[in-house]
């Protein structure tokens, strides 16, 4: 069993959205949904949006600095999935620090990978919280730029 999740092994160019159209809460959840739909990983869109929707409501998942990370389980997606954007402009998530989010990053797994998806959430979460490095994130103009300067955090 291994024990690291990597992101750009779950990121991939077509699953990421530079930048994303979304300027509200619930169209960046919309719109990464549909990123999974239509690069083959999530059939039942409708499913797993409402089960993101649903753990939006028991705390934003805006976790701070800029960064969204919602997530949501789902029997229809048979592996731990992600997508991931920079935003155009600020959007309000409700974040916990009351700041707006610029970079999203949406994890969808079923029950069974309840434990990679703890550990992607967690990964996530210690990355972005190097200043220098959220900030290149947010700047990145390209869906391969994004992913290669999270394969390049990653490989430190």
């Amino acid at each position: 069993m291994r024990l690291a999740v990597l992101l750009n092994e779950l990121l991939t160019p077509e699953r990421v959205r530079v930048p994303l159209r979304g300027a509200s809460k619930q169209e960046l959840l919309q719109e990464l949904v549909a990123v999974l739909h239509d690069a083959g990983v999530v059939a039942d869109s409708e499913g797993v949006l409402a089960s993101v929707r649903q753990r939006e409501e028991l705390l934003s998942t805006g976790v701070g600095s800029g960064v969204a990370i919602p997530h949501g389980k789902s029997n229809s997606v048979p592996e731990l999935v992600m997508a991931a954007g920079v935003t155009r402009g600020p959007v309000d998530f409700d974040a916990l620090d009351g700041q707006p989010v610029h970079l999203v990053f949406l994890l969808v797994g079923p029950e069974a990978a309840a434990g990679q998806h703890v550990k992607a959430l967690s990964r996530i979460s210690r990355m972005v919280r190097r200043d220098g490095f959220r900030e290149r994130l947010m700047a990145a103009q390209t869906a391969g730029e994004f992913v290669a300067l999270l394969a390049e955090a990653e490989s430190l």
